[in-house]
């Protein structure tokens, strides 16, 4: 068993690397903390609930000797809906495509049958190699993450395969998060950077302002009601008539639930659940696109939309 704690010597080899590296995890294994630790920026939602990703994020890792494109995906999961099946189909095409694919199994969780349920399915991939990403390490003492360790060890040699590294790393605490970009870079293939310098993702701006909407909106509610909730920017807008040094964006965006009964659950007494939502993202929107925003949102109701293949497309999935 190959566990890294130290950081590896720097390479003598002056070929710039470019490639993909995908991380894959059952729901809420902290692969979009990761992601968002590794670009130094927020590119992908994260929440306590699981299913939070839907959309497949790249963030972009600019070095000096590599370009490392992260895809984050929906977390691997039994379906129950339509919905589900598009999103497990997401993981499944993803993995087909990446060059190095990295297994993101939780510190303070012991291994279950959703752990074993993809890892069986990584054991069939031959191209792609595989490293055990161990996460919120900051969660557990060292004896429990030493018992971690063995198990994620034992796990790929029951099923016929060896993981290429295993590290643990806290994205929280920025603990060997470097050492893991580090580990990542070597196994991607030789070539020019994919992206110009300074880009973060490819996510469209749009896409990026539902996701941060659809974050602010998790919080808070029912356990039942995260999967939901669904956000379509509708339209961004510079404000007509502003002066050059005082620009405004207007941005209008619809929240979508299933059923009527939830919209007193999103927009809360008086509206102040709605009002909090849109205060909250505001602020991150605001951060990301570098421009005040003036957001504006409103809670419609798409019936039993995760499961409707109509409504799954005009919500963008």
């Amino acid at each position: 068993m190959s566990v890294r704690t130290q950081t590896p010597q720097p390479t003598q080899r002056s070929d710039h690397r470019a490639g993909f590296a995908c991380f894959v995890g059952r729901p809420n294994a902290g692969k979009s903390t990761l992601t968002n630790a590794l670009v130094g920026k927020k590119v992908a939602i994260t929440s306590n609930r699981p299913q939070t990703t839907r959309h497949t994020v790249r963030g972009i890792v600019h070095r000096p000797d590599a370009q490392l494109i992260l895809v984050d995906t929906p977390g691997l999961h039994k379906p129950r809906t339509l919905l589900g099946e598009r999103l497990n189909d997401v993981v499944r095409a993803t993995w087909a495509e990446v060059d190095v694919i990295g297994f993101c199994l939780p510190a303070d969780q012991k291994i279950g049958p959703g752990d074993r349920f993809i890892a069986k399915e990584l054991a069939s991939i031959k191209k792609a190699p595989k490293v055990a990403i161990v996460t919120k390490t900051d969660l557990v003492d060292s004896k429990a993450l030493a018992e971690q360790l063995i198990a994620i060890d034992q796990l790929a040699k029951e099923l016929g395969f060896q993981w290429q590294e295993i590290v643990p790393v806290s994205a929280v605490g920025e603990k060997q998060v470097d050492l893991l970009a580090d580990l990542l870079v070597p196994l991607l293939p030789e070539g020019p950077a994919l992206y110009p310098e300074g880009d973060l993702t490819d996510e469209p701006e749009q896409v990026m302002v539902a996701e941060l909407i659809r974050e602010a909106a998790l919080e808070g509610v029912r356990d039942e009601l995260p999967h939901s909730i669904a956000v379509v920017v509708e339209e961004m807008l510079p404000r007509e008539g502003r002066p050059a040094d005082k620009p405004l964006l207007d941005i209008h965006a619809n929240v979508f639930i299933e059923r009527s009964s939830q919209k007193g659950i999103i927009i809360g007494p008086k509206g102040k659940r709605l009002k909090d939502v849109g205060i909250k993202s505001r602020k991150q929107i605001e951060a990301l696109l570098g421009t005040p925003v003036f957001l504006d949102l409103h809670v419609k109701v798409a019936k039993d939309w995760q499961r409707d293949p109509k409504q799954l497309r005009r919500l963008g999935f």
